[in-house]
C-alpha cells in the first residue's frame, strides 16, 4: 500500500477518525471522504494489519462501481500491484453496510491471477 500523500490527505476526516477509533490516522490507516471522478463521493477508510492491507469503499445510496472502485485502487496501491475483493463461505459472510465494498492484499505474500487469456 503506498503511504497517504497530499492529493489524499487533504480528504482526510480526523472527525470521523476521532469518534470511530478514538485517535488520529497514519500513512497507511485513517477514514477518508474522497471525491470520484463520477461525481460521487466515497467514505473511505484504509487499515493495514495483521498481515493484511484493507481499503473499504461505500456510498451514499449505492455500491461503488467498478470504475469508481478502479479509481480508489489506484490511490492506495501501485499499478502493477494486485489487490483482491472476497466473497468469503457463507458460514463467514458479515455485512455491515449494504452499499459498502472493499479491496485486500495480504503483505509479502505474492497473489496468485489466472492466466490473461482467461481473463475479460
Amino acid at each position: 500500500m503506498k503511504p497517504v500523500d497530499e492529493k489524499i490527505e487533504k480528504y482526510r476526516n480526523k472527525k470521523a477518525e476521532l469518534l470511530a477509533y478514538g485517535c488520529d490516522g497514519d500513512e497507511y490507516n485513517g477514514v477518508f471522504n474522497i471525491p470520484l471522478p463520477s461525481g460521487a463521493r466515497a467514505n473511505v477508510i484504509i487499515s493495514n494489519g495483521l498481515g493484511w492491507e484493507h481499503v473499504s469503499v461505500s456510498l451514499k445510496g449505492r455500491c461503488p462501481r467498478w470504475q469508481e472502485m478502479c479509481y480508489i485502487k489506484s490511490l492506495f496501491w501501485g499499478d502493477e500491484e494486485v489487490v483482491i475483493q472476497y466473497h468469503p463461505k457463507k458460514s463467514e459472510y458479515v455485512n455491515l453496510h449494504s452499499n459498502c465494498l472493499h479491496l485486500w492484499r495480504p503483505v509479502d505474500v505474492e497473489l496468485p491471477t489466472p492466466p490473461t487469456s482467461m481473463v475479460g
